[in-house]
């Protein structure tokens, strides 16, 4: 037991200790492995416009409304966004289901729909709008970041429905895959190729 101790109490030991306590630390921190046990679902609602109410008739009430009748029409219901293009997730480093699509809506923004999403947790996961080709399996993984892309902001949840709004000037025409993208490791963890819907 001395003899262990007094190999303990060395300066080479304690350095070496220290070391792989701060290893080990880093390699928490950077993996975060916790995260694949941990699920965060978002539920965000279908984007619309607010509706406009309809404005008071002007004029003259005709002769036979009741007094004090100044009741207006009901609004109008919201429109419905309309789909543009879209497509399924594929699995790429993590096993991913659900589908991607990008909504107009009636005042002419645009969003980035991912609904019943379903993958891993991970640190620093990001949505990406890309020009790169959805290739299926290991091949895909990396492809992303190779031409342009846009980032839409951090992962809202691991599984959901959650939306993204797009820049005004993103033109779709060569922006045709969206990403589940892992900055920290560059790598898929699952992509859609957006076609004409």
């Amino acid at each position: 037991m001395g003899r262990v101790r007094q190999m303990l109490g060395r300066p080479v030991v304690i350095g070496a200790l220290a070391v792989a306590v701060l290893a080990a630390a880093f390699g928490a921190y950077w993996f975060q492995p916790w995260k694949l046990w941990q699920d965060e679902t978002v539920r965000e609602e279908l984007p619309v416009a607010a509706s406009t109410p309809t404005p008071a008739p002007t004029g003259t009430p005709p002769k036979d409304a009741p007094a004090g009748d100044t009741a207006s029409e009901p609004p109008a219901p919201p429109a419905e966004p309309k789909t543009l293009v879209g497509g399924e997730l594929v699995t790429h480093e993590h096993k991913t289901t659900g589908t991607a699509r990008v909504l107009e809506l009636p005042d002419g923004s645009r969003t980035l729909r991912l609904e019943g999403l379903d993958t891993s947790n991970g640190p620093d996961l990001r949505v990406w709008i890309t020009d790169a080709p959805v290739i299926e399996g290991k091949a895909g993984w990396g492809v992303f970041d190779d031409g342009k892309y846009q980032d839409l902001g951090k992962l809202k949840g691991n599984k959901g429905d959650q939306n993204y709004a797009l820049p005004a000037d993103l033109d779709l025409g060569e922006y045709t895959s969206v990403s589940i993208w892992c900055d920290r490791f560059d790598v898929s963890f699952g992509a859609a190729e957006l076609a004409a819907a």
